[in-house]
């Protein structure tokens, strides 16, 4: 089958409560900014593009290797919202689903984005994302539709509010491990513990 699905890795954060750069942190050597576009890439989408802003020249040297396409967000310090309005207006042509992920959800395998994209086609929004508790958010697959309503977005909620209104249609998909984002040094001590993480050099 045809990939028709992009997908956006969001990178660009500057990992302030960690200290340093949680994109370059590693699990069996590999970066997690390389790792998060190789499992895009794996995926099956079509594009693949990774958003940068702080630290970009690094985050961006890590992925050089890879056929992804590199965008820059210059006011990254605003938040999440602005990478997702970047992507939204990268993709403002893409006719199909956009898979959204990052980087410092290091238990993230495939086969959760695989179930994602299965998921978003039974979905009647054509939309499906992660279930934290009560809620849903990133890793998402997410209908053109709701891109575009990216454009509002504000702040470092990203898609939240949007994935997660009445009625927005979108199938839930569990995956209790990536409840363990990167962003403190406690995280990181978990992650190295559960063999998700490198320890640190």
């Amino acid at each position: 089958m045809i990939a028709t699905h992009a997908a956006v890795v969001l990178a660009a954060g500057g990992s302030t409560r960690l200290g340093r750069p949680k994109q370059l942190l590693t699990r069996d050597g590999e970066t997690l900014v390389h790792r998060a576009a190789r499992l895009a890439l794996e995926s099956g989408a079509s594009r693949v593009l990774v958003v940068v802003g702080a630290y970009a020249d690094d985050v961006a040297a890590a992925v050089r290797d890879s056929p992804v396409e590199r965008v820059v967000n210059g006011r990254w310090s605003e938040g999440l919202a602005g990478s997702v309005r970047i992507t939204a207006e990268s993709l403002a042509t893409h006719a199909h689903a956009t898979l959204l992920l990052t980087c410092d959800q290091p238990a993230l395998e495939v086969d959760h984005l695989q179930s994602l994209l299965d998921a978003s086609r039974r979905a009647p929004s054509g939309s499906a994302a992660t279930r934290f508790g009560d809620r849903v958010g990133i890793p998402a697959v997410v209908a053109p539709t709701l891109m575009r309503a990216a454009l509002a977005v504000q702040g470092d909620r990203g898609l939240r509010d949007v994935l997660n209104a009445e009625g927005a249609g979108v199938i839930a998909c569990d995956a209790p491990d990536l409840g363990l984002d990167i962003d403190t040094p406690d995280d990181v001590a978990v992650a190295v513990s559960r063999g998700w993480l490198d320890p640190l050099g």
